[in-house]
């Protein structure tokens, strides 16, 4: 990669590429051994600082007590106040309820709903569900989105699963489309994946004996995947479905790395570099390109430092435990995918334990699957995967 080309930033997945800390990190540095003891030098004498502050410190000691500040603005370089938070919720939560979920001439054919699901930490979860309004229910796939984006984009995937009877459930994690929380921001995927296992359960216990499938994209993959190493998660699915995940992500250079949790944990919301708007390529639909970066509930704003943390973390922590995956999968990527890397899905079908797993490589196709001019061909290839999972018992 030549040094001087612009480092890309994170769309509706996790970049192999976090965007840096410095932009120039990668220039001129000493060793990476050397530079880590600096850099654990650095974190020791920040975080006994902060300590000391927070413990001496009169600011501090008023916070306490102190009316609460009630400002309708920004309160600094990547800071909202809580008041302005809840407005951009509200006005993003209005945005999302008047997204076409099916046109008009469909409305005979199908039943749906939007609504808010209250997670585990008390924030309201922005829901959409799908159902074929005749036939009997094949099973339900459960949605979980992109970082950035939201779940009305998937509309057209899920009245292509409701043509097979496949009832459908998607969600918007907090921070994106019209859930609570900072736009783009997220505090912590381990939230995202309690959110989906209560999501689960929700579901599960609203539709008794039919069987559910989970589906994630890129992190919403990474996310599922996580959610689905848990016994009790595994057993509710006949299987799950990864667009595109983000596994084996990595910063741009181990000092990147190295101070991530620092940074997080300092200025968790702080952003880095000015918006791109026009955003990496992610489809060979211009169509869909121009739909995406012009929707405004997706966030196209720079990453937030927790935010990318978080996805480092997770990626570790499925790449350390690739090998215990035993859930019933099906990997799907594009070979030319510039967000996340199609070796790594490779690498999953390779070794994890599982019985059943199937992987399905698209040559020169781009991040977004279900976007990509033959997005109808993955969709069947997904349902077929389905309907061969639900042979024995359903067929």
């Amino acid at each position: 990669m030549d040094k001087g080309a612009p480092v890309q930033e994170l769309t509706s997945g996790a970049s192999s590429r976090i965007i840096p800390v410095f932009r120039n990190v990668g220039r001129s540095l000493p060793s990476p051994a050397s530079l880590l003891r600096v850099v654990l030098l650095l974190h020791s004498i920040v975080m006994w600082f902060l300590l000391l502050i927070r413990r001496r410190s009169p600011v501090f000691a008023r916070t306490a007590t102190a009316a609460p500040a009630s400002p309708r603005r920004r309160t600094g370089r990547g800071g909202w106040s809580a008041a302005a938070e809840e407005e951009d919720v509200r006005r993003r939560r209005a945005i999302a309820e008047k997204v076409e979920m099916v046109s008009p001439s469909e409305e005979d054919t199908c039943r749906w709903e939007t609504f808010v699901f209250v997670g585990p930490r008390k924030k309201k979860l922005f829901c959409r569900s799908w159902f074929p309004a005749t036939g009997d229910l094949r099973g339900i796939v459960v949605i979980i989105h992109g970082l950035n984006e939201h779940s009305g984009r998937y509309s057209h995937f899920a009245k292509q699963l409701m043509a097979w009877n496949f009832g459908v459930y998607a969600m918007d994690w907090t921070g994106h489309g019209g859930s609570d929380g900072l736009h783009g921001y997220v505090p912590s995927l381990n939230h995202v994946v309690e959110d989906t296992e209560k999501f689960l359960e929700k579901i599960k216990s609203e539709n008794p004996g039919v069987p559910c499938f989970l589906f994630g994209h890129s992190t919403g993959g990474a996310v599922v995947l996580k959610a689905a190493l848990l016994p009790h998660i595994e057993a509710m699915v006949e299987g799950v479905i990864l667009t595109s995940p983000a596994l084996r992500v990595k910063p741009a250079h181990p000092i990147v790395g190295a101070v991530a949790p620092v940074f997080s944990a300092v200025l968790p919301k702080f952003q880095f570099k000015g918006a791109n708007k026009r955003g990496i390529p992610v489809s060979r639909d211009p169509a869909a390109m121009l739909a995406k970066y012009s929707d405004p509930l997706v966030y196209t704003g720079p990453i937030r430092v927790r935010t990318g943390h978080e996805i480092l973390r997770i990626s570790s922590y499925l790449t350390q435990n690739m090998k215990s995956v035993t859930v019933p999968f099906f990997v799907l990527h594009g070979t030319a995918d510039r967000v996340t890397d199609p070796l790594a899905s490779q690498d999953l079908f390779d070794v994890a334990a599982s019985e059943h797993k199937d992987i399905k490589l698209y040559q020169g196709f781009l991040h977004d699957l279900l976007f990509e001019p033959e997005h109808d061909e993955i969709g069947a290839d997904i349902i077929d995967w389905m309907l061969k999972r639900l042979q024995p018992q359903r067929l």
